[in-house]
């Protein structure tokens, strides 16, 4: 049986865009188009102050780390901000505190920063921007860096490459948790060609 499903995405300072709007797009949409039953999709920062982006948008996140609701789905996003983040305890905490309870935790782009330094991908698969693969040498390396990959999953948590890569896990995501047939009703409403990975 299907529920509504709580989908927490992390931003912070210097967040790459398409990172988080990206599946929070996809999410979205497909609770739209279906009633809004699906998902229940926000975004969370340290604090609730107005964050900006890579290349300076200002956005809001809607909760902070105190006053944010149950999360079932966890995603984290990448850019150039993740430098910092891997050394802010706050964040690191708070990550590793909603992923005991998450059905999935997710990174997009170098957001496996994060997870390889709270090591969750200890001699694990796992995949992110091709320019973040030297530093997760350091970072994590027992990882089995995946460099060819969309995104990979172990386990409980998945990983994905650039950017646009966590468009195209969004949509894997909706076909492994709904059906395809949904997955592809979104796609054709968001003229969006979905790349089909098994």
């Amino acid at each position: 049986m299907n529920y509504k499903r709580n989908i927490g995405i992390l931003i912070f300072e210097n967040v790459e865009v398409l990172d988080f709007a990206g599946p929070f797009e996809v999410f979205s949409v497909t609770s739209e188009l279906n009633d809004n039953t699906l998902f229940n999709v926000f975004t969370i920062g340290e604090k609730l102050d107005p964050i900006l982006t890579v290349n300076g948008l200002s956005v809001n996140p809607k909760y902070d780390f105190k006053n944010c609701p149950n999360i079932d789905i966890l995603i984290i996003s990448g850019g150039s901000g993740t430098h910092r983040e891997i050394k802010n305890k706050n964040t690191l905490d708070w990550i590793y505190k909603v992923h005991q309870t998450s059905e999935l935790t997710i990174s997009i782009c170098s957001g496996a920063m994060l997870l390889g330094r709270l090591g969750l991908l200890n001699g694990k698969p796992f995949c992110t921007h091709h320019t973040i693969y030297e530093k997760m040498k350091e970072i994590v390396p027992s990882g089995v860096p995946q460099k060819n990959e969309r995104f990979v999953k172990t386990e409980k948590i998945y990983t994905s490459g650039g950017i646009s890569a966590g468009i195209d896990l969004s949509f894997h995501l909706i076909e492994k948790l709904l059906d395809d047939k949904i997955a592809e009703k979104t796609a054709t409403y968001m003229e969006y060609q979905r790349k089909k990975i098994i």
